[in-house]
């Protein structure tokens, strides 16, 4: 009973499982089959639409195929027709190339026939030339060369009549022009400057609170003024001039020196031999740093930068020097304001006028050891101090030691001739002027033609008589021009000089 109880249940799970295995593999052969006909389905489907596509890329092929023949054909027959109508222009040019060969060949022919006769009628006229040539010599006693060289003789002659009036003419109109605008630009900068002038003189006098100074200067028997001479290289005079003391010498650095020294000794109230040296060596420091400090205040006056201190200080030591009684510090400085207002006028750089102005004298502060003109010594200067090519010429041609080729330096030029030529500006000796004036009137009485000449306004005009019958009004031009530049190579004078050739005609008659 308990088997056949146990049993009944394990046969029933083997049945059912059985019965579910049966069941699920008839549901899949069922959705099997059912899947194969979805497939066939899919599959004819598949063949019908290819089927189709196979025929529309046919067709699409075929009409390519037609449209390509059809542009292949186009193009065929374009260039058919290209072809023949580049035959066409061939053809037209090979016509237009023969006629064009054959109306050459005509005028070729033409030429060769007026070449001869140009040969013949050559041929002629040479033989013509050649027997008036012979009748002209017999006639006039001439040969064909001496003829040639009095015509030319009388051309040239000619020539120089022209070309004078012509310089004339426009020399005068030049000269107007010129005149008129240099006038102006002239006015403009002595208008925006105008400069104090006071004479230097190669003496200084130091005013004594006393005469009995003179006896302390001069000390026991007179050891205090040669130590005052031997120190500063100056001479010292005492003459009878009340409560002064004149310091005479050529240097004005050491004269300035012996004042600054006499007016501490002075001061001081002592003085002899050792309190000399030490109170002349105070004087030098004191100079020298005043020269610095009056180098500075000219390059800040003017608005120069970037000068080389040497440079500086040189520029501060032409205070103590002077040109014709002219101080040469002030002179710079006024050379570099004319400057740079002349050449503001006339649209260059002002302050690169203003530098070459007020370093034009540079090598008037250098001493005599270093040869040559001060334009060229101060121009090598500054070169060698950093200073530019253009300010260098300007310096070394500013009194023609060689040509001014720029603006600038014929600006610097008429700069420093007008500083130099203005009303009390500068001061000569006697004795040079009356040599000048002379030396004036010898160069114009030196010309051919020339009766008398007269240096007037202080040697700064020469009028030159000249005799009517030698001397033509054109040939008066030309006698001013070469006198003018006889002067400039042979005299040295501040300035310029107006050089006048007078020509009068007289017509005498007498009545009877």
């Amino acid at each position: 009973m308990d088997l056949v109880t146990l049993g009944l249940p394990i046969a029933g799970t083997v049945i059912g499982l059985l019965t579910g295995f049966i069941v699920k593999k008839s549901l899949d052969a069922r959705r099997i089959k059912g899947a194969e006909k979805v497939a066939e389905g899919i599959v004819a489907k598949a063949k019908e639409q290819a089927s189709v596509s196979d025929n529309q890329a046919k067709n699409r092929a075929r009409n390519i195929e037609q449209a390509a023949q059809q542009a292949a054909d186009k193009d065929s027959r374009k260039r058919e027709q290209d072809s023949r109508d580049q035959e066409r222009r061939v053809r037209d040019k090979e016509i237009q190339l023969e006629q064009k060969i054959a109306s050459t060949s005509q005028m070729e022919s033409r030429l060769k026939d007026q070449e001869e006769k140009n040969r013949q009628a050559e041929h002629t006229i040479l033989e013509t030339l050649k027997q008036v040539k012979q009748k002209l010599e017999q006639t006039s006693s001439m040969s064909q060369e001496e003829a040639k060289k009095m015509l030319l003789e009388a051309m040239e002659n000619d020539a120089r009549h022209e070309g004078a009036k012509i310089i004339k003419v426009v020399e005068e109109e030049a000269k107007q022009e010129a005149e008129k605008r240099a006038k102006k630009i002239i006015a403009l900068a002595i208008s925006r400057y105008a400069g104090e002038y006071s004479s230097e003189r190669t003496v200084s006098v130091v005013a004594l609170p006393s005469d009995e100074m003179k006896g302390r200067i001069i000390g026991r028997e007179g050891r205090n003024i040669r130590a005052l001479e031997a120190a500063t290289g100056m001479d010292l005079i005492i003459d009878d001039t009340p409560e002064a003391v004149i310091i005479s010498g050529f240097d004005p650095v050491r004269r300035e020196i012996a004042r600054a020294t006499l007016e501490i000794l002075l001061q001081d109230g002592r003085i002899h031999p050792a309190r000399i040296e030490e109170v002349v060596d105070k004087a030098k420091s004191q100079l020298f740093k005043t020269i610095k400090e009056d180098g500075d205040k000219a390059m800040f006056d003017l608005g120069v930068h970037g000068v080389n201190p040497e440079i500086v200080r040189l520029i501060g030591s032409l205070k103590y020097r002077t040109s014709y009684t002219q101080n040469n510090y002030s002179h710079s400085i006024e050379v570099g304001f004319l400057a740079g207002m002349m050449a503001g006028e006339l649209g260059i750089n002002p302050k690169t006028a203003r530098r070459a102005g007020v370093l034009h004298d540079l090598g008037k502060a250098l001493d005599h050891n270093i040869e040559g003109s001060h334009a060229v010594i101060g121009a090598d200067y500054a070169k060698k101090y950093g200073e530019t090519q253009e300010v260098v010429h300007a310096i070394r041609a500013h009194h023609e030691d060689e040509k001014p080729d720029t603006i600038l330096a014929q600006i610097v030029q008429a700069a420093d001739a007008l500083s130099g030529a203005r009303p009390g500006a500068r001061r000569e000796m006697m004795e040079s002027y009356v040599n000048r004036l002379e030396d004036l009137e010898t160069i114009g009485n030196s010309f051919d033609g020339v009766t008398r000449t007269f240096a007037i306004q202080a040697g700064r005009e020469i009028r030159v008589m000249v005799e009517s019958e030698k001397v033509t009004d054109e040939q008066s031009i030309m006698l001013s021009r070469d006198i003018a530049r006889k002067i400039e190579r042979e005299l040295t004078y501040p300035g310029q000089i107006k050089v006048t050739v007078v020509r009068e005609t007289r017509a005498v008659e007498h009545a009877r």
